[in-house]
């Protein structure tokens, strides 16, 4: 009898890595998204993108402090943050448009909650939740290289360019899986 435990826990542990291993440019999505993760307009849900960076912790912006790029509205904390991001907003800001880069490197896209973030590489991800970080850290090369295999591969609507049913669809997706604060 243990033995056949031992053997269905050890084909259904076999089971769940090959389910959860990173599908390098295979992509399930077939719904367009924004290329950026919006809401009302904002990007990271409110969150300063250079606080991440700076201070090592998100940081909630403030909308006097904001800038415009990519057709969104990024905000900040602190003047200064917005100059660097002026500067160089590519490096600022997130992967793959803010979207959960667990869920990119399978080849769909999730929501993302701005408190489950990381750097690598002097990148900006944030996850879904604290169980796709979780599974997202247990490789992030490879996660990392699917993601970046797999972004170009979703399909995606310019920023503002997306049929305001599929915004209003998207925003309520998105608000049905994180409820961030958004300043």
């Amino acid at each position: 009898m243990k033995y056949i435990v031992r053997l269905i826990s050890a084909i259904f542990a076999v089971v769940m890595v090959a389910a959860c291993a990173a599908t390098l440019g295979k992509v399930s999505q077939t719904r367009p998204v924004e290329s950026l993760n919006l809401r009302q307009g904002v990007a990271l849900k409110g969150y300063d993108p250079v606080a991440y960076f700076a201070e090592g912790a998100p940081a909630v912006g403030d909308p006097a402090i904001s800038y415009q790029w990519q057709g969104a509205t990024w905000l900040f904390s602190t003047v200064v943050h917005r100059e660097a991001f002026v500067a160089d907003p590519a490096h600022y800001a997130p992967q793959y448009g803010g979207f959960c880069a667990f869920a990119v490197s399978r080849g769909t896209t999730a929501d993302a909650d701005p408190g489950q973030w990381a750097i690598v590489g002097g990148k900006l991800y944030v996850n879904n939740n604290a169980f796709a970080k979780k599974l997202w850290d247990q490789d992030r090369p490879a996660n990392i290289e699917a993601g970046d295999s797999n972004w170009p591969l979703i399909p995606k609507y310019p920023v503002g360019t997306a049929p305001a049913s599929a915004v209003q669809e998207s925003a309520n997706a998105a608000s049905s899986r994180v409820s961030g604060p958004l300043p």
